[in-house]
């Protein structure tokens, strides 16, 4: 059950406003807040005031074991769930109207693919855009810190018939349940993806896999703040 160590690198990048290299076991990910005036169109006439954030996420051709073709035609769906995933999770963390007239992008690229990619780009893209928010109080342009609480995400699932938390890829391709988690500091879950691979699982093996994946959320977020500070 044990999960993979977990390293964030703060302040990865010079220009971003917020930028973290993740490191979850060997799967590794740029996360990055980027901080622009203006909002989507679908949003300017909007009362009151907010601001937006959304997400892009994007594999480099030799981040997995065999090479990724880049996407020149538009997302695939496999992306464009991602990207859905990561703007939902960090949506639901912050306060719109608290940064009106900006839009903040994530963007989270991962250069090494060893399983648990999604969660460790949700994990790391919080920390970045908490110091993009940090930035913006810097420089006067936010009244009030639109951060509410912290949110990180984990994978977990049934192998070989034990729970296993924060599976590599090996583990995630022969696994017989494979869930990911995004929860709340609070507790609260904003995403619940399950999946039966091999045997349907039941209410009991469910209960296991949440209990452990809420246990390993509670240790990244503790890590989260721990980054923060310094330590």
């Amino acid at each position: 059950m044990k999960k993979r160590k977990t390293k964030i690198t703060r302040n990865y990048l010079m220009h971003p406003a917020g930028s973290v290299l993740i490191e979850t076991g060997n799967t590794k990910v740029i996360c990055t807040a980027t901080v622009e005036k203006g909002v989507p169109s679908f949003l300017r006439d909007a009362e009151p005031k907010q601001g937006w954030l959304t997400a892009e996420y994007s594999m480099l051709p030799g981040a997995p074991n065999s090479r990724f073709r880049r996407e020149h035609k538009g997302i695939k769906g496999r992306t464009a769930e991602i990207q859905r995933l990561i703007g939902r999770s960090l949506r639901a963390v912050v306060d719109l109207n608290k940064f009106p007239g900006y839009q903040i992008t994530i963007d989270c690229d991962v250069i090494q693919a060893d399983g648990g990619t999604r969660t460790a780009s949700v994990t790391g893209a919080c920390v970045a855009l908490y110091d993009a928010f940090c930035k913006m109080k810097e420089s006067n342009q936010l009244e009030n810190d639109p951060f509410k609480e912290w949110v990180a995400a984990i994978s977990v699932g049934i192998v070989n018939g034990k729970p296993v938390v924060d599976l590599c890829y090996e583990e995630d391709s022969n696994a017989d349940v494979d869930m990911n988690v995004v929860m709340t500091e609070s507790g609260k879950f904003i995403e619940i993806q399950g999946t039966a691979e091999a045997e349907p699982f039941d209410d009991k093996e469910l209960a296991i896999m949440l209990k452990e994946a809420k246990k390993g959320i509670k240790e990244l977020i503790k890590y989260q703040k721990k980054v923060i500070e310094g330590k």
